[in-house]
């Protein structure tokens, strides 16, 4: 079936088809050579300085034979001034009176060479001298629209929308690029902090024969050559512990992680984990580069060691507070798990709200009371330290109490965003743990590993140096930086639901239905005023959203009304 095509997108293939006819290629091959970029021209303005720039054309003010125009590039918008004489200094004047006037759109990509000049009131501009169109936009950007009383009117804002078309969100909400381009700050300045302590950047398999380093449910596919189920990986943890054994000192890794569980505002079926690996190091090291690393960030994404998230102000300067897990539940429960069987906090767990069921083993209550009832209050960077052997099958067993393990967990408002331990590297304990672990999926515990990786077993017993490693969210830091409350804020392209093929609503079915929609009923003749449609556009209009049942129009005494169809 062919796309139904909306009046603004007729009259944008009519224009094509003119430039087509004119000789103008509406989407050239040549190289553009584009020499200054808008940011730089504001920041070292030279009068009279000739530049070549190239962006998308965002709006216009024709005036006759002259006018003004914004232009945007990758670094922000710039204005540019057309005048005809200029352009056209012959007796030809097509390239402007045709092209830039009748043919060029809003969207559409040009290149300008000109000169740069001040206007009366002092705003950087480019005269134009020449201009030559780069890319033809066939469909309409979202643009919202000011009033004569600075409202602001049709802003991009539906958050669906917005992610399935980030390419148009980027375009109209330049904020949305600042977020994406402190995502790329953290990055650098994650792998500069490595780097200069000698640590080695690897690449480990995407596709695994076992789905191991965590408690997750993987998604699986199939090899069609070796005829082999395989995993999309559910962590690095592994391999980059065989690499320790192997003989590097320290490897880090940023790598996309895949589970197949729940999404919502924090969690993405497809994330980006950082994980390193640092050989002859506990986890009380590990804590100290911890502070270390997420301060060097915080500075190099945003300049200060503060950012505010969910209206709170936090503070990435070091050094954080330690709380064990035992102490974390006394003070906000006054429960002490230690000494207590799986019977007992079970039923502790009833008994205080917390929902249970019969797959959960002693770290899976201890981990639900500490969710439910302890990680919200941590506002501030806040280490949980020395977690129930129960709850970390890779973690090694505290120096100092054999019950515990040498883990901890950071916490920030509320939320989880690193996780290290000093590593367990007995193969023996490492081969009953992950016994242990099979025992709990046996039972119908979904996150356990069904697995025992013998070949990370065969690497143990050649024996791994005492080590510490680090995992970090990265999705969810940068939204903590960013001020972004929903990781799919901090994605470019979120995971998200097949997008319905629905009707294509004309210019005018799209304005009614968006008035309806804000009011839910409304006064026919109010809604005809403000939809500000010609009678011919209001009656197409009405017609199409009445007859794909959109909309009904309803009578109370002498009045008629319009609402949303059930």
């Amino acid at each position: 079936m062919s796309q139904q095509l909306s009046e603004q997108e007729l009259v944008r293939r009519e224009s094509l088809k003119k430039l087509r006819d004119l000789g103008i290629n509406p989407y050239p091959q040549a190289l553009y050579p584009v020499n200054a970029l808008s940011k730089d021209i504001k920041a070292n303005y030279e009068e009279g300085k000739k530049v070549i720039i190239a962006g998308r054309l965002m709006s216009r003010r024709i005036q006759g034979k002259a006018s003004f125009a914004e232009l945007q590039d990758s670094e922000g918008r710039i204005q540019v001034y057309f005048n005809r004489d200029e352009i056209c200094p012959g007796d030809d004047s097509t390239l402007y009176n045709e092209v830039y006037k009748k043919l060029l759109d809003i969207g559409d990509f040009v290149g300008i060479e000109g000169v740069l000049f001040k206007t009366q009131v002092g705003e950087i501009s480019v005269r134009v001298t020449n201009f030559s169109l780069l890319s033809k936009s066939l469909k309409p950007l979202p643009l919202p629209k000011t009033d004569s009383e600075g409202k602001v009117h049709d802003a991009f804002t539906d958050p669906e929308q917005r992610y399935r078309q980030r390419y148009a969100d980027l375009v109209v909400n330049p904020h949305v690029k600042d977020v994406f381009v402190k995502r790329t700050r953290l990055f650098n300045a994650m792998r500069e902090f490595f780097n200069t302590r000698g640590y080695m950047e690897v690449e480990t398999p995407v596709l695994q024969p076992i789905p191991g380093g965590a408690a997750a449910r993987p998604f699986v596919t199939h090899h069609n050559a070796l005829d082999i189920p395989l995993y999309m990986r559910i962590a690095n943890e592994l391999y980059l512990k065989r690499l320790i054994v192997g003989g590097f000192e320290g490897v880090y890794e940023f790598s996309k992680n895949f589970r197949n569980e729940g999404m919502d505002r924090t969690h993405n079926p497809e994330f980006t984990a950082m994980e390193i690996y640092v050989a002859y190091k506990d986890y009380h090291w590990m804590m100290e580069f911890t502070e270390q690393l997420l301060e060097h960030c915080a500075l190099a994404v945003n300049g200060t060691t503060k950012a505010t998230f969910d209206g709170k102000e936090i503070d990435f300067k070091a050094p954080y507070n330690r709380v064990t897990m035992r102490q974390s539940i006394i003070d906000f429960t006054g429960f002490d798990i230690a000494g207590k069987s799986e019977e007992e906090l079970k039923s502790w767990c009833i008994q205080n709200g917390i929902e249970v069921d019969d797959t959960m083993g002693k770290g899976k209550l201890i981990d639900e009371i500490f969710g439910e009832k302890c990680e919200g209050n941590y506002i501030q960077p806040t280490f949980i330290i020395d977690y129930p052997k129960e709850m970390s099958p890779l973690c090694k067993e505290h120096r100092d109490d054999p019950s515990l393990t040498e883990r901890f967990e950071l916490m920030v408002c509320g939320k989880e965003i690193a996780n290290a331990y000093t590593e367990l590297n007995d193969p023996i304990d490492q081969k009953e743990r992950f016994e242990h672990q099979l025992e709990l999926a046996q039972k119908g515990d979904v996150e356990a590993t069904e697995f025992i990786d013998y070949d990370f077993l065969r690497a143990l017993e050649y024996g791994m140096p005492p080590t510490s490693g680090l995992g970090i969210g990265i999705d969810r830091l940068v939204m903590f930086l960013t001020n972004n409350p929903s990781i799919q804020e901090v994605l470019f392209f979120p995971q998200m639901k097949p997008e319905k093929q629905g009707l294509i609503l004309s210019d005018a079915e799209k304005t009614i239905l968006d008035i309806v929609k804000s009011k839910s009923k409304i006064d026919l003749s109010e809604l005809k005023n403000a939809a500000g449609l010609s009678g011919k556009q209001w009656d197409k209009g009405m017609k199409g959203l009445n007859k794909n049942g959109l909309i009904r129009v309803e009578m109370e005494g002498d009045q008629k009304y319009c609402v949303l169809q059930d």
